[in-house]
């Protein structure tokens, strides 16, 4: 994705799902293995295959895991987008909201925290994303 195609929407997707996109992205460094390489060889090797899905129940999984390596490469990818643009925001109470939404906090809570309405903090919101857009 080159820089002109990130717009608005997205990036505040991205805000909103940064938190979970880090644990994901911390629990795969944690333990999951990632993929695996099976070979056949002699006789197997000259058969053929099976046409359609995988019947090996071991080729499935790998290949499931294989999706999600995929997945994790887009969520740093995102991940790297916003933390990139974190410098944008100067302002304290601009800061605060930023952190908390990367925290995984609801607008709500946020709002409660720094006691100010949830409208405030949706265009406090807005404004950071402008900033970090620009």
């Amino acid at each position: 994705m080159s820089k002109q195609d990130l717009n608005k929407h997205l990036l505040e997707q991205w805000v909103k799902d940064y938190h979970w996109m880090v644990n994901t992205v911390k629990e795969l460094r944690n333990g999951l293995i990632v993929g695996a390489k099976t070979a056949q060889y002699g006789i197997e090797a000259t058969l053929p295959k099976a046409a359609g899905g995988v019947s090996d129940p071991i080729m499935s999984e790998v290949a499931r895991r294989s999706k999600h390596v995929k997945r994790i490469k887009e969520y740093k990818y995102k991940i790297t987008a916003v933390q990139e643009r974190i410098d944008k925001v100067h302002t304290p109470r601009e800061i605060e909201v930023l952190f908390w939404l990367l925290e995984g906090s609801s607008m709500r809570s946020i709002a409660q925290h720094m006691a100010l309405s949830a409208t405030s903090i949706k265009r406090i919101k807005d404004n950071i994303v402008k900033q970090m857009i620009a």
